[in-house]
């Protein structure tokens, strides 16, 4: 196993910039995985890992994993280049997928999450963290307004990110999509025509939609809407955290 001790290692140099900026996690089709837990995971379901850093001293046996290049990275070092101060040991860089529409595998019983025009990377990890605990079957991404494989995404997602399927394209395309595999379509707003959420119909498939929290959902949405939810909120408060709401609709949706 190679030992990485300086900063101006090539490989240390590589982390940083595909960490800080998503023009180049985009222009190399890499990103940075952080955690053990994480790590596996994304190897589990396919994820091609191009190299593995495990801090000075981490004693892991991970031989399962091929074509893979190893390096031990000094303390002092792993802690400055470590999303999470060091309270991780191991740091990975691995090969991103394109995450198609077309390539999500859906039967007529599933269930699917559709988030549009996300930005805050800390909010879609937490929504896909929950989607991946529900079991959700397929989660897409309109719009994003973000990099889908953003450092703090898959952090807060714990890796769930790994666990589902996920497609990013557009709206347009989205509801296309939808429509062409006849899955009811359940659009959320604040608005007064929409149903409160305990009056929905769940019938599988279906897909729940969600807007961002200061806009809310494009128009085009509600032309395609099978159905409208509504989660009342005190009139003091014009809206819920976009993770929370997407929250008590998937485990509501589960039990109807």
């Amino acid at each position: 196993m190679k030992i990485i001790s300086s900063s101006s290692n090539p490989e240390i140099k590589k982390i940083k910039l595909l960490i800080k900026k998503s023009r180049e996690r985009k222009r190399l089709k890499l990103f940075v995985i952080e955690g053990k837990r994480e790590i596996i995971r994304a190897y589990k379901s396919g994820y091609n890992l191009v190299s593995i850093f495990f801090r000075e001293n981490f004693n892991e046996n991970f031989e399962e994993i091929k074509n893979t290049t190893f390096f031990e990275v000094k303390k002092s070092l792993f802690d400055k280049i470590s999303i999470r101060s060091g309270s991780e040991k191991m740091i990975a860089i691995a090969k991103s997928k394109e995450l198609m529409l077309d390539e999500l595998k859906l039967t007529k019983k599933d269930k699917v999450l559709v988030i549009e025009s996300p930005e805050k990377p800390g909010n879609i990890g937490a929504i896909l963290r929950t989607a991946a605990a529900a079991e959700i079957n397929a989660v897409i991404i309109s719009n994003i307004k973000t990099d889908i494989y953003h450092p703090n995404i898959i952090r807060s997602s714990l890796g769930g990110i790994f666990l589902l399927q996920i497609a990013v394209d557009t709206s347009n395309r989205t509801i296309n999509f939808l429509k062409k595999n006849k899955i009811c379509i359940i659009s959320t707003s604040l608005n007064e025509e929409a149903r409160n959420y305990n009056e929905i119909i769940y019938k599988t498939p279906f897909a729940l939609i969600f807007g961002s929290e200061d806009k809310g959902l494009n128009p085009i949405w509600f032309k395609s809407s099978d159905q409208v939810a509504k989660i009342p909120t005190n009139e003091t408060i014009d809206s819920l955290n976009l993770s929370v709401s997407a929250g008590i609709l998937i485990y509501h949706s589960l039990n109807h």
